[in-house]
């Protein structure tokens, strides 16, 4: 039988962002009040390598699915959902409550879901949020959920080594979370995931539990000038991947929103493609690296300061170890 333009038109089931929501942790600490915690650095170093000024850090006891559950909340009420309405929670994290049971499904509980929908964690480190993003869009446009919650939730803090300075000020604490619904109109436009495992040496927490006692190192180790090298290429070539797949270009995009890792990375990303600085969304400055929470931190501060308006489309990149890369076009 043959369909009519209407009929056609509603068959496809797009995803759409409609709320977003973002939680940080306790009062920012100064790079100046880490000089005061007894590490050598200061302000001044921080700054004009990395754009680092502040970061948040989790008190003792507070887990990311603490943060999660704070962003998820203001999500939905931006979005008008009640909890209950939720029936898929991706959930982006390094740093889980626990082995198992997820933090996803441990977030559920905490908001007090019980409709039995599915929940489950995404491990790919700083492109946590894109990695969960594009698979929660891939649920929804099968028909099989209606409404879903994404959130990048990390206690970054717990996996530091507080005696070395190149890595410690890097990196915060923090969650940020979006709804993402079933929608007639377009939402996400255009998706790219990669990994490439070879590099996993560059940026990695090598250790575990066994027995009872951890083996390898708990701590995070990094090759900074491999992982700008690397981060650079990718985040230029995953952001051209999106646009040709949507028949777009770089003049189409209103705002960047790329991993809040170090200033220079999103400047020099901006550069490859041609992008005025003037539409690249900042926010490393104030809450530093915190992986998989970064990009939806940064995308729920400019909706709430006014400047990413409905309509407006957004390119939102993640790279992180494994090494893991990816990018999502959307409209907003």
């Amino acid at each position: 039988m043959q369909m009519k333009p209407d009929q056609t038109q509603h068959s496809v089931i797009h995803a759409r962002i409609t709320g977003t929501g973002s939680y940080l942790p306790g009062a920012p600490v100064s790079n100046d009040d880490l000089r005061t915690r007894g590490i050598d650095t200061s302000d001044e170093w921080i700054v004009e390598r990395t754009g680092i000024r502040a970061r948040h850090l989790a008190s003792e006891g507070v887990t990311s699915s603490d943060l999660a559950l704070e962003a998820c909340r203001r999500a939905l009420e931006a979005a008008g959902r009640l909890a209950d309405e939720v029936d898929l929670i991706v959930y982006a994290t390094s740093t889980p409550d626990f082995i198992f049971p997820s933090s996803a499904a441990i977030l559920q509980r905490k908001l007090g879901i019980r409709n039995g929908g599915a929940a489950f964690d995404v491990q790919a480190v700083c492109t946590g949020f894109i990695y969960g993003l594009t698979v929660a869009e891939k649920f929804i446009r099968s028909g099989s959920h209606k409404c879903a919650l994404v959130v990048g939730a990390e206690v970054f803090s717990r996996i530091l080594n507080w005696e070395d300075r190149g890595t410690c000020v890097l990196f915060g604490d923090g969650a940020g979370a979006v709804v993402l619904e079933a929608s007639e109109q377009p939402g996400i436009l255009a998706s790219s995931l990669h990994a490439d495992g070879s590099y996993s040496d560059i940026l990695s927490v090598p250790g575990q539990i066994s027995q009872g006692l951890v083996t390898g190192s708990p701590f995070l180790q990094m090759d900074g000038k491999a992982v700008f090298k690397f981060a650079v290429k990718v985040l230029a070539e995953t952001a051209g991947e999106v646009l040709e797949a949507a028949g777009m270009n770089t003049l189409d995009i209103d705002w960047l929103i790329p991993h809040q890792a170090n200033i220079r990375i999103l400047q020099a990303t901006a550069k490859k493609l041609e992008l005025s600085e003037d539409k690249v969304i900042v926010s490393v400055d104030r809450h530093g690296n915190t992986s998989a929470a970064s990009v939806p931190l940064a995308l729920d501060m400019a909706v709430r300061d006014g400047r990413i308006k409905p309509g407006h489309t957004l390119l939102l990149e993640g790279v992180g170890g494994g090494f893991t890369w990816g990018a999502v076009l959307l409209k907003f």
